[in-house]
């Protein structure tokens, strides 16, 4: 439970307790910065007592829009706040998956997304589920386990049949490739423990470089917090949502 709440919605977030105008940091081309920060310009945000943060996915949207959306959440939150009212209740209804989907997945279109009865077998989506009940990933001839503990993620990575002097290494890579993919589908944060494929030290930094950038683009806040005297390699990871369940697709 908090205090410090957000209201989201597909361009623009506002934060109450906070000022200011901010981009998103995935946004670098700075004559669209300034062709989005205008089109917040001409919303109430400017007079508003709240803070405004335009999200990446307000690129592809028309300076119209991302106006009216900055309006409508602002009148939202000024309801919410507005009511005094110090009852337990429910403040605003979550949106739907569909609502989710849209809101969050920026390159979605609001009619993209599919709502037929059977479109999750027909999309291969419960294929996909059914594979996140083994910690088993295949990195190609090498292998990862990404494995719950109730103190830690355990993440494991082996060479599998590559016999050749760079074997360690090619593995930690595709792991490092495929780590932020595997811990969004399974919903997994916290504290994450790297136990990597046997790999000189001159290559750590290669490791590391390698990891950094798959995090870049990963939506969910993730530090790489470095190595331990073992040769681990630790990271934390915020808490975005519930683990998976195991035999969701069942």
């Amino acid at each position: 439970v908090t205090d410090r709440l957000i209201f989201k919605g597909r361009n623009v977030i506002v934060t109450p307790g906070t000022k200011g105008i901010n981009v998103s940091r995935q946004i670098r081309d700075d004559d669209e910065k300034e062709r989005l920060l205008e089109a917040v310009h001409n919303s109430r945000t400017p007079a508003s007592p709240y803070g405004v943060i335009i999200r990446s996915g307000a690129r592809i949207a028309e300076a119209e829009e991302i106006a009216a959306e900055a309006d409508d959440l602002l009148d939202l939150v000024d309801t919410v706040l507005g009511d005094t009212d110090t009852r337990p209740e429910l403040l605003v209804e979550a949106p739907s998956a569909h609502e989710l989907a849209w809101r969050d997945w920026s390159e979605l279109g609001r009619d993209e997304a599919i709502g037929d009865p059977g479109a999750f077998e027909a999309a291969g989506v419960l294929d996909a589920l059914a594979l996140l009940d083994d910690a088993y990933v295949a990195l190609g001839q090498a292998s990862m386990f990404v494995e719950p503990t109730r103190a830690l993620i355990a993440v494991d990575v082996n060479t599998g049949g590559d016999f050749s002097p760079a074997s360690g290494l090619k593995a930690n890579l595709a792991a490092a490739r495929a780590l932020p993919r595997q811990l969004r589908l399974r919903g997994l944060g916290g504290q994450i423990t790297l136990d990597l494929a046997p790999m000189p030290k001159k290559d750590r930094r290669q490791f590391e470089q390698t990891l950094r950038a798959a995090f870049r683009s990963d939506p969910v806040e993730t530090a790489l917090v470095g190595w331990t005297p073992l040769g681990h390699f630790e990271l934390q990871r915020k808490r975005e949502r519930l683990p998976i369940p195991k035999g969701l697709a069942q």
